[in-house]
């Protein structure tokens, strides 16, 4: 994946994230949080230290515009911190294909949507439980973990299909 590629993807995430998703609250509280696909679709051969740096930014950058104290940050360097395992996990071991990316093609349908899940539900978790930033009422914040998690891996989801679709050979 080329650099340009993934600025305007970083670019274009962030600007939905912040401009029209921020602003939908569906029942008061499920917001989905694109802005993970970035991470999730990062090539796989990227070095632990970019993939901890762009996440931070990433979050950084949405933290900045939510004014939100830098959860989205932790949240995000959280998840980027975990795909690695993830993706051994599921795998058996970390593919390495040289600028190949997890998509339907090189993971499998199961497995992508395994990843995408336990990765969004981890972020969400981390997220709204630093902005609950309590455990007294944790039902409220793991129903809206899951139903925010939901939302946002149907997001994702469609997200691999659109960004990871074959290119047309000239």
């Amino acid at each position: 994946m080329s650099r340009r590629k993934l600025f305007l993807m970083f670019a274009g995430l962030v600007l939905l994230q912040v401009l029209i998703l921020n602003n939908v609250y569906m029942g008061g509280f499920i917001n989905p949080q694109l802005y993970v696909l970035f991470v999730l679709i990062l090539p796989f051969d990227i070095r632990g230290w970019h993939l901890l740096l762009l996440a931070f930014f990433l979050g950084l950058v949405i933290d900045v515009f939510e004014d939100s104290l830098a959860i989205h940050a932790a949240a995000t360097v959280m998840l980027a911190f975990a795909r690695p395992y993830m993706l051994k996990l599921l795998t058996g071991k970390q593919p390495d294909d040289a600028g190949d990316v997890p998509s339907f093609r090189t993971l499998g349908t199961m497995t992508l949507f395994t990843y995408a899940l336990s990765l969004i539900l981890l972020h969400h978790m981390v997220l709204f439980f630093l902005e609950a930033f309590h455990f007294r009422d944790v039902t409220a914040t793991l129903m809206r973990v899951v139903l925010s998690g939901g939302l946002t891996l149907l997001f994702v989801i469609i997200g691999f299909a659109l960004f990871n679709r074959p290119s047309a050979k000239r």
